[in-house]
């Protein structure tokens, strides 16, 4: 019979030869079970060392040796693998945190982005229409026999919004120089704004011959319509040196 002190010595290193020496494998661990003969070498002898030999335990505790063996390195090796799969998991969580993050940022700042665009759009559109709602229509000035270079340049002020006259004023200065009746001798084209032929400035009031202001309502709309703006069309202007 085993002494209880004896059973207590059996370790997992004396698991691991085989025969006369510590069970190595499970292969190993039935070849002894088996009755081999094999003859243990010079270097499993020494690994057995101080080991507990299989062949010392009673035959009718081999088999519960093995399976007690065998179950704990089922268990070592399950909360290895429970352990990996934790930290898989935690590390696919902190990246998928992160990439959520990021695209949370991303959205937040594009519409940021889109707001003061939109503010600003909005904040353009009305600047522009308060200019605009302070303009006068050629049909409120009063006619006169004939008028002075100051003369047009005011009524243009009030007929062109204030932050697009500045460009208004640099084209009818180059074609013209604020000359409502000025005359091209070779092409014929007429007025502040050289328009060939002349009697395109008809569709801003049959007066256009006469008033200044006709002629200036003219040219904002054909500036607006063509281009954009005065500044728009000044920019053409310059590239081209026509517009």
């Amino acid at each position: 019979m085993l002494e209880g002190n004896r059973v207590s010595r059996i370790s997992v290193r004396g698991f691991a030869v085989a025969s006369a020496t510590a069970v190595t494998t499970v292969g190993a661990v039935v070849g002894v079970a088996s009755g081999s003969t094999a003859q243990p070498s010079n270097e499993a002898e020494a690994t057995a060392g101080d080991a507990t030999l299989l062949a010392d335990i009673p035959a009718g505790q081999q088999a519960q040796v093995q399976t007690a063996s065998l179950t704990q390195q089922a268990q070592t090796q399950a909360i290895a693998a429970d352990n990996a799969a934790q930290k898989s998991a935690e590390e696919a969580a902190r990246k998928k945190a992160a990439e959520d993050a990021i695209a949370k940022q991303k959205d937040a700042q594009a519409a940021k982005e889109k707001a003061e665009r939109e503010a600003k759009e909005r904040a353009e559109a009305k600047k522009e229409a308060a200019s605009r709602s302070a303009t006068r229509d050629a049909s409120s000035f009063s006619t006169q026999s004939s008028y002075s270079v100051s003369q047009i340049q005011a009524m243009a002020r009030q007929m062109v919004p204030s932050g697009q006259f500045q460009c208004f004023s640099n084209i009818v200065d180059h074609e013209s120089s604020w000359n409502y009746k000025a005359v091209n001798a070779s092409s014929g084209a007429y007025g502040l704004f050289q328009a060939l032929p002349a009697s395109k400035y008809s569709t801003a009031g049959a007066d256009w011959q006469t008033n200044p202001a006709t002629q200036i309502k003219w040219g904002l709309n054909y500036m607006d319509s063509r281009y954009g703006s005065p500044c728009e069309a000044w920019s053409f202007w310059q590239a081209n040196h026509w517009y």
